[in-house]
């Protein structure tokens, strides 16, 4: 970590805060939802917009296993994708960081960080700048939906490490 070290705190997840970077996955009271299966499952309706068209896209379904990093977090990277959005849906139960950043040119002084709990998922629109998942707790899975395709769908950025999450 450098010297000039700036600390930002998460905070909680929620459809309204996140909206400008993608969609929250959740089965809460305010998603459309509807009885089906004789009446023995709720659905919860069209929850995030997958968009993987770009280049011939397809949509990939993935798990990735994640391990936590020591806190504090110093932010040492961002990435997006350009050609597709990219959802991360726990399959556990521990909490996690969202580090995000509004899509087009990269201002370290526009990142945000949401603590993500149990039963809450994410939907990165395409071009948001993101962090890799940061598990809380204990090694995780996470579901992920993204594109596969012709033309490269990741840009990766190193950062100076300066900017740290608060410990949750």
């Amino acid at each position: 970590m450098t010297d000039n070290v700036q600390i930002i705190t998460p905070k909680s997840l929620t459809k309204e805060a996140f909206r400008a970077f993608g969609d929250v996955i959740e089965a809460s009271e305010d998603a459309k939802n509807f009885a089906i299966n004789d009446g023995f499952t709720q659905r919860y309706h069209d929850l995030a917009k997958v968009d993987v068209n770009d280049n011939n896209g397809h949509t990939l379904i993935n798990i990735f296993r994640s391990t936590p990093l020591a806190q504090p977090i110093a932010i040492k990277m961002m990435e997006r994708h350009p050609h597709g959005s990219q959802a991360f849906i726990p399959m556990g139960s521990n909490p996690f960081l969202v580090v995000v950043a509004p899509k087009g040119e990269f201002d370290v002084n526009k990142i945000e960080v949401f603590l993500a709990k149990a039963g809450q998922g994410v939907n990165y629109h395409k071009g948001t700048w993101h962090h890799f998942c940061l598990t809380l707790g204990s090694e995780s899975d996470f579901l992920v939906i993204d594109r596969g395709g012709e033309g490269d769908n990741c840009d990766v950025l190193e950062l100076d490490g300066s900017l740290v999450i608060a410990p949750s």
